[in-house]
């Protein structure tokens, strides 16, 4: 056999998948697992919307659409939307292109606006997929690491210091998965002050725009001064309207780069399913009780579960503002993400997702859907309730210690040998079982004389 791409064996698995096969795996050799590591809602698609496809592939809408590109009446829905979001008003023939789902919308953006070795700033931790698509549009990933411990919050000083000649656009995604993080009024601004300062694309993932929470507002930065001209949106039904499976979505932006996504589009899938698109209308133009019912009750969920692993020994769980993701995060374990995620799968039956899937600024974390029931969430709690301590256990070879040498003495792990010696300081013994309080980091704790 001849050389296959050498591209395509450099991209990574997909980390979701990978660890929802592990579970898959377990539950087909009997084990109960509770799956939290993907992003299906746990909501069936409005009675109205899946009426409206019905009707119209009764209709016999279920040829190619024309235009290929997607129906009149469903990107004048777009375009409605897209007013009532940013206040711009865009042309729905030219402006709009529906997609297959949202990350091809996303891709198209990629494909359009970049040439070999063009750079895209992604604020990290970050979806799994902005990486490989970076790249297989050509384009260099560079990534933005936020600070976890300042709520991985936007500035225009870390972004500008991440810019060089060869910097094109930069990836935002409000609200973030997989932070859960909902972009405040201030982030808004830097990006926009960046982007029109060093004139750059940016590319905004707004697929969890419908759930936000607590009373805040999504902001769609094509909306902002001089946005319009340098902004791709990219959007869809999968989350805010439970339609994952009807591979429905949308990319918006300067008329320019949707002819060329147009001409790629064409050239490969050439459309989504007809009789989508007219279910895309009923969602958009329809009641919208529904989506707000989800939002209540993610929300309701959220203020579950987020006090009830913080009250978990060990474990740290920022209040999510946005989308449907907690990514709570185990400072004090001797374990990297990957081993977090496999010993709470292996031991409790509780699949997430590794915190390094979204980068390096995720390590020490794992990321659970809360699109599920909330007694599978109740459940989960209890499961890790039982393992918590093991998983903050000082184990003799990996504990860190951050703290001067005269920081007192704490109660550690009940495993911690009473002859242990921290290797920095090897003259301090950790009789009883007790060691610096763990910010867990730095140097190996080694046995006396070890």
């Amino acid at each position: 056999m001849r050389e296959l791409s050498h591209l395509i064996q450099s991209i990574p698995s997909s980390a979701t998948v990978a660890i929802a096969d592990k579970a898959n795996a377990l539950r087909a050799a009997g084990h109960n697992v509770i799956a939290l590591a993907g992003g299906d809602p746990d909501f069936a698609t409005a009675p109205h919307i899946v009426e409206a496809a019905i009707q119209a592939m009764h209709a016999g809408k279920t040829n190619y659409p024309a235009p290929s590109k997607g129906i009149m009446v469903a990107m004048e829905a777009i375009a409605e939307k897209v007013l009532a979001d940013s206040g711009r008003t865009i042309n729905p023939a030219s402006d709009v292109i529906i997609t297959p789902g949202g990350k091809w919308g996303l891709a198209l953006a990629l494909w359009s606006i970049l040439n070999t070795g063009d750079e895209v700033l992604y604020l990290e931790p970050a979806w799994v997929s902005y990486v490989p698509l970076i790249r297989m549009a050509g384009g260099v990933p560079v990534a933005v690491g936020l600070d976890g411990a300042d709520n991985f919050r936007i500035t225009a000083e870390q972004l500008t210091a991440h810019i060089t000649p060869r910097t094109k656009a930069i990836m935002v995604n409000s609200p973030s998965n997989p932070t859960g993080r909902v972009m405040t009024a201030a982030e808004a601004q830097a990006i926009a002050q960046v982007a029109n300062e060093h004139d750059l694309f940016v590319i905004s993932d707004e697929l969890y725009e419908k759930l936000v929470f607590d009373g805040r507002q999504h902001i769609s930065l094509m909306g902002l001064p001089g946005m319009d001209e340098r902004t791709l949106t990219v959007n869809g039904l999968s989350k805010g309207y439970a339609m994952t499976g009807w591979r429905l979505g949308w990319l918006v932006g300067p008329t320019a780069v949707l002819k060329l996504a147009a001409k790629m589009h064409s050239q490969t899938l050439t459309s989504a399913a007809h009789f989508t698109m007219y279910a895309a209308v009923a969602a958009l133009r329809g009641p919208q009780e529904q989506v707000a019912h989800m939002r209540d009750a993610y929300q309701a969920r959220r203020d579950f579960i987020v006090p009830a692993l913080n009250a978990l020994p060990g474990i740290e769980c920022p209040m999510i503002e946005g989308a449907f993701y907690v990514m709570p995060h185990f400072p004090h374990s001797s374990r990297n993400s990957v081993e977090l995620a496999e010993a709470l799968l292996e031991k409790a039956g509780v699949a997430g997702t590794p915190g390094l899937a979204f980068g390096p600024s995720a390590e020490k974390r794992v990321r659970f859907s809360i699109a599920t029931a909330l007694s599978d969430l109740e459940q989960a709690v209890e499961r890790m309730a039982k393992i918590a301590e093991e998983l903050v256990i000082c184990h003799l070879s990996l504990v860190i210690c951050h703290l001067p040498f005269a920081a007192p003495l704490l109660p550690c792990s009940p495993a911690l040998p009473p002859h242990a010696r921290c290797s920095h300081r090897p003259h301090l013994p950790l009789s009883g079982g007790h060691c610096p309080p763990h910010h867990l980091a730095g140097a190996t704790i080694a046995p006396r004389g070890g």
